[in-house]
């Protein structure tokens, strides 16, 4: 048990943590958002390898990957939500409770890892969100996709787990690339700050989601919530870069 983090393993290989919603971590109708839940994903993937005891001096980095340069990027995250969870007063106030957090990983492939999270209500049980995500090794110098070392390999493999928290569904079709001739909600001059990176020096994966979530229009920002999103990662940005956002509805 990490007594620190309330954190621990389940079955061996599953880490378990439980949290509550702060008030920094929701929208204007109190419930977390989509950016939350990835945040926590994060936060729960990095204590699972620091309580395994396979954690270097990097972000997710095991000690065989620090030897060889590698550092972890995940290339396609999946997420399910069946429902929001609202901040901790509201809770409260509610007789609501704290959400439970399961994460582990699988074997992806030759060269990837799979891991995996579920996040249940933690007095009733219930689901709230499921979330899948692939993983790769970039070699920290050259910033080039890596082959997966059979040291590290050796190191990770015993706390593979062959079980899925994501309720398959039909392959995503693929997205129309967008431009300024066939997009309706444009938002350009997005710039990295300086708290947009990560510790392997390149923006956060959740950032990008927070991009997308830009260019809509408020009105469904409003009117809607995200129930389900398939995010593909082609290339890191560093903070030299400028993005722009484009959405058009279908």
């Amino acid at each position: 048990v990490d007594t620190l983090k309330q954190g621990r393993l389940v079955e061996r290989v599953v880490y378990r943590q439980t949290f509550v919603v702060r008030s920094y971590e929701v929208g204007p109708d109190k419930t977390a958002t989509l950016d939350t839940f990835l945040n926590l994903f994060q936060e729960t993937a990095l204590n699972h390898v620091l309580i395994s005891g396979l954690a270097g001096n990097g972000f997710g980095t095991t000690h065989e990957m620090i030897r060889n340069n590698l550092i972890w990027v995940v290339t396609r995250m999946q997420v399910q939500v069946e429902r929001y969870p609202a901040w901790y007063i509201f809770h409260l106030l509610h007789r609501g409770n704290a959400l439970e957090i399961d994460t582990w990983v699988g074997a992806s492939g030759k060269n990837g890892m799979r891991r995996d999270w579920l996040v249940r209500d933690y007095k009733t049980g219930s689901i709230l969100a499921r979330a899948t995500s692939t993983w790769v090794m970039m070699h920290k110098d050259t910033r080039r996709l890596s082959k997966m070392p059979d040291l590290v390999r050796a190191e990770i493999s015993p706390w593979f787990l062959s079980r899925t928290a994501f309720i398959p569904e039909e392959s995503c079709s693929k997205i129309e690339k967008l431009d300024n001739s066939n997009t309706r909600y444009i938002r350009s001059n997005l710039t990295p700050r300086h708290s947009d990176l990560d510790m392997n020096q390149h923006v956060n994966n959740v950032k990008y989601l927070t991009w997308m979530m830009e260019s809509l229009p408020q009105n469904i920002l409003e009117s809607h919530h995200l129930v389900g999103i398939t995010l593909e990662y082609r290339r890191e940005c560093s903070k030299s870069d400028m993005v722009e956002s484009l959405t058009h509805p279908e």
